[in-house]
């Protein structure tokens, strides 16, 4: 896997509390930005469904009832 350098200034004490406690601080770091970004693209994933559905004239609801009724059909 192909890896990048982030920079992050942050008060030396909290680097330094971390340090001592035995944080892993790219750990961490690399955990944060993942949940991030998996709520960032639900959120626009959201977004777009919402915008998607007020251009067809369909409610939520309908839409709901006539995906969960084509799961049923298989």
């Amino acid at each position: 896997m192909s890896t990048a350098v982030l920079s992050v200034r942050v008060s030396r004490r909290l680097k330094e509390e971390a340090e001592r406690l035995g944080i892993d601080i790219r750990r961490v770091v690399e955990k944060a930005l993942e949940e991030e970004v998996r709520r960032a693209k639900m959120e626009r994933f959201r977004r777009l469904m919402k915008e998607a559905l007020e251009s067809m004239d369909v409610s939520e609801e309908e839409w709901v009832k006539t995906i969960r009724g084509i799961r049923e059909e298989r």
